[in-house]
């Protein structure tokens, strides 16, 4: 049986996209024990993503920032939850999510609170994601300087609070959200 697990990251930022990863083991044993991304170091983080890609089937799903303005960040996560499984190269026989919440219209899905510490398709989906977005707010902290993504990945730290409030918003951010 396929099953994907997906996990989500990004909802507290206040810049940058939402990314969802779905990710299926299949029958193919791990020589690591996944866990969730925020529970893993950076340098582990990166050297599993690169397993997980190698060695499983992986699908990322992104809500922009201007789709989470629009829809508000529930549903713009359940919009980057489910094009992250229409990404996977194969059809899930079944769907795990972390959370609370199936996506509206997904089939065979069961919502799992915590699922990222009791399956490891969703532990590894965590790990894409993180891994996938932190990538991206490095790549923005070269074209949005004095912001500090490098550091902070978007998240509300006193630094970046400072640096939205004398720089003002950038093009990644959340203008819905509160500073």
């Amino acid at each position: 049986m396929k099953i994907a697990g997906v996990d989500e990251v990004g909802i507290g930022c206040l810049a940058g996209p939402l990314v969802a990863a779905a990710v299926i083991i299949g029958k193919n044993k791990s020589e690591y024990l996944f866990r969730d991304s925020k529970k893993t170091s950076q340098k582990n983080r990166e050297i599993q993503a690169k397993y997980i890609k190698k060695n499983f089937y992986v699908g990322i799903g992104v809500a922009s920032p201007h789709e989470i303005d629009k829809l508000n960040v529930l549903k713009a996560s359940h919009l980057a939850m489910v094009r992250a499984i229409e990404n996977l190269p194969v059809i899930p026989d079944k769907i795990i999510i972390d959370g609370i919440y199936i996506p509206e219209g997904l089939k065979h899905a069961e919502a799992i609170v915590k699922g990222d510490e009791h399956h490891q398709e969703i532990a590894a989906a965590s790990i894409i994601a993180k891994s996938f977005r932190d990538q991206l707010m490095l790549n923005y902290a070269k074209e949005y300087r004095g912001y500090f993504f490098e550091k902070n990945k978007g998240y509300p730290t006193k630094d970046h609070k400072n640096a939205i409030n004398y720089l003002g918003f950038s093009n990644i951010h959340r203008k819905s959200f509160k500073i």
